[in-house]
Parts: structure tokens; C-alpha cells; sequence
């Protein structure tokens, strides 16, 4: 039987933030979805419902986090990069990283998970591409256990590295897989965990890291795969100069002509950061509905620069905002990352470049549609 909430006597609801606001409205939560609102009050609670007072409280639509590493929660202010640009805090977290457990990765989920919804996020992905050798259990599982558990819509990544320093890219062999190992296990999670309804607390993406730290035949069998099952892409994407070079340098195109080759771009597709696109890649990202993952205090934590967002939402390019992994950002506060978002814009653009309004619905809505 589903269990239900009744929020009563609202002092103030706000369903959407560029619509009306209700004060006195009840609402009523059925299992895991809004059931009914009544503006003007007086809805009965059913048997057995919880019934909350929220005369002095403001109610608003859950926050959705679109990008986030859950196991940086045990890594985060590491002193070794406080001062560190991306690849060498990459390199040098990477050494840290390898030796990660199953018991690393079900308690840092439980925190990064537990300290998100305390800042009003109620549905959240995690980009998990790690893989050490030594790693027995079910990675996955793991995750769906710990949100199972505090009750948050989930939305993970399976994530990937395949590119590792003897190939050419920034990881450490013992943390990268081949292709048909990273396939083969992104078959596996789809099928295990997936839920495809509109209301699912468990849905599966597929993300390949980033194009420094993957194959190209990786990114091109990933797309082809999520495709096949309905499933959602993600990478990181334009989070520094120095990755544009490195493509530039390794394939001879920039990142987004990349991601076209790849067939890693489309409304299907999200991308974390997007901090170094160029105009003509805007345009791109506009007509082909691909999504951004907005990480503004990791942008500015690790220096890699400003997200042109105040650009991007007049073209209708859809962005939401994430907090990114703790070891860029050192918490998982979600409320106070949409604030950032907001002030970050108005840093470049002025005092006009977004509203309270745009960053909520940004952190909101957005973040859905991603």
C-alpha cells in the first residue's frame, strides 16, 4: 500500500517559478508523486496519512542534481590539490582513487545522497566511471541499495574509462577497462535496473568519462548501445582549455565535432560543465537539443572558467545545475549551488544575466528534462 503525505495550511506553495504562488493550499503525496492540490485548503487527509503543519514553511518543486561523484565525498579539501588545475588533480586523485571499495562506495553514496536531500533535492544522477581491478561486488547495487534506502529517485550513470597512460590518456591502467568489459556491464546494469516510467525512482544512463580518458570506439559502441535500450548518454564535456587541446591534438577536432563523429550529441544527451564552447558550437548544442550540466562552484573551485549560460537559455539550449563530485566542490549542498549559479552569471554578464526565478527553474524543471 502506498504511503501518503498531507502538507497542510501552506504558508507559501510554488509550483513552478514563473507561475503563481498559493498561500493556505494543501497538497497531498501519494507513494512517490503528487496525488492532488487544493488552493484554497481544506483537503482531508486519507487513513493512515502523515499530516505536516506547513503553515510557516515555503514548499517548491524537488531540486535535481545532473551531475555528481559520489565516492569524491571521501576525498574532499584533499591538501595535495588545493591549488590544482584539472589534469593534474586528476592525476593525482586518480592514485587515491584506485583503491576504492565496496564499502567506499555504499557509505560515500549514503552521504553525497544524504546531504542532497537535506538541500531540498529529492532526485539526483551520479557519474561513476571508476573501476579498479580489485573491485568484486556489484557497483551499481550498491548505490540503488543506499538510495533505496533514504528514499531518493536515483538516476546513475554507468560510467567508463578505457583510455589509460600507456594509450595516451590520464588514468592509471589499473583503473580502466576494455570495451567489451564496459559494454558487457552497461548491458547488464540497463537490464538489472532500468525503469522506464514516467515516475521511476530507478532509471540507468550510460556515460563514457570524458574524451580523455576514453577510446573513441567506446563512445561510438556506447551511443549505439543506449540507443538501442532507450536509455540516456552523458560525459563531461568542454570543462577546460586544455581538453580542447587535447582533442584537437589526439583526433584533430575539437570536442563537440568529436561527440558528432561519435553520435554522442542530441536531446538524448547531456553534457557536464560545457565551459569552453565556441559560438558555432552553440549553435550546434541548439539544434541538435543536447543538454548541459551546469557545475558552477567546481568551475570556479578548480579555475576552469565560466559556463556561458546567460547566452545558452535565450537559445533554448536546455541547462540544469549540479554540484559535481565533493572533491571539486567539497559539498553536496544543492540550494546553495543554484544560488551559485545565479551569482556566477552575473559575474560575467551583470546584474540582469539571471534571475532567482531562471536559476530555480534551472535546478528544477531543467534538471528533469536532462
Amino acid at each position: 500500500m502506498n504511503s501518503s503525505i498531507l502538507l497542510k495550511n501552506i504558508f507559501c506553495l510554488q509550483p513552478s517559478f514563473d507561475g503563481p504562488q498559493y498561500h493556505g493550499a494543501d497538497l497531498l503525496i501519494i507513494g512517490n508523486k503528487v496525488a492532488r492540490v487544493q488552493v484554497e485548503g481544506g483537503l482531508k487527509a486519507p487513513d493512515g496519512a502523515r499530516v505536516i503543519d506547513c503553515s510557516k514553511h515555503v514548499v517548491i518543486p524537488g531540486l535535481v542534481n545532473t551531475h555528481h561523484h559520489f565516492y569524491q565525498t571521501l576525498t574532499r579539501n584533499h591538501p595535495a590539490v588545493q591549488d590544482a588545475k584539472l589534469f593534474d588533480w586528476l592525476k593525482y586523485l586518480y592514485d587515491v582513487w584506485k583503491y576504492i571499495d565496496e564499502e567506499a562506495v555504499y557509505f560515500s553514496s549514503m552521504l553525497a545522497m544524504a546531504e542532497l536531500m537535506k538541500t531540498g533535492c529529492t532526485c539526483t544522477t551520479d557519474h561513476h566511471y571508476l573501476y579498479p581491478r580489485n573491485f568484486t561486488g556489484d557497483l551499481m547495487g550498491l548505490q540503488f541499495e543506499a538510495a533505496d534506502k533514504l528514499g531518493m529517485r536515483f538516476s546513475p550513470t554507468r560510467g567508463s574509462m578505457s583510455l589509460s597512460k600507456k594509450d595516451g590518456g590520464l588514468p592509471p591502467d589499473s583503473v580502466v577497462q576494455t570495451t567489451d568489459e564496459i559494454l558487457a556491464d552497461s548491458q547488464r546494469c540497463i537490464l538489472q535496473y532500468h525503469d522506464g516510467a514516467p515516475d521511476a525512482m530507478h532509471k540507468i544512463a550510460l556515460a563514457p568519462c570524458s574524451p580523455f580518458s576514453v577510446t573513441k570506439d567506446l563512445m561510438i559502441e556506447t551511443a549505439k548501445l543506449a540507443r538501442e535500450y532507450g536509455v540516456r548518454l552523458h560525459t563531461h564535456l568542454c570543462e577546460t582549455a586544455d581538453e580542447a587541446d587535447f582533442c584537437q591534438s589526439m583526433y584533430g577536432m575539437r570536442p563537440v565535432k568529436l561527440m558528432q563523429e561519435c553520435g554522442l550529441i542530441g536531446n538524448d544527451v547531456f553534457y557536464a560543465h560545457g565551459v569552453h564552447f565556441n559560438d558555432e558550437e552553440l549553435k550546434i548544442l541548439q539544434e541538435t537539443g543536447t543538454h548541459i550540466a551546469h557545475c558552477p562552484s567546481s568551475n570556479m573551485r578548480l579555475g576552469s572558467g565560466i559556463c556561458r549560460v546567460a547566452e545558452m537559455l535565450p537559445m533554448g539550449i536546455n541547462v540544469g545545475i549540479a554540484v559535481d563530485g565533493s572533491a571539486s566542490n567539497d559539498s553536496s549542498d544543492m540550494l546553495a549551488e543554484v544560488r551559485m549559479a545565479l551569482l556566477l552569471q552575473r559575474v560575467k554578464y551583470g546584474s540582469g544575466a539571471l534571475t532567482a526565478s531562471q536559476a530555480l527553474t534551472m535546478g528544477t524543471l531543467n534538471g528533469q528534462r536532462c
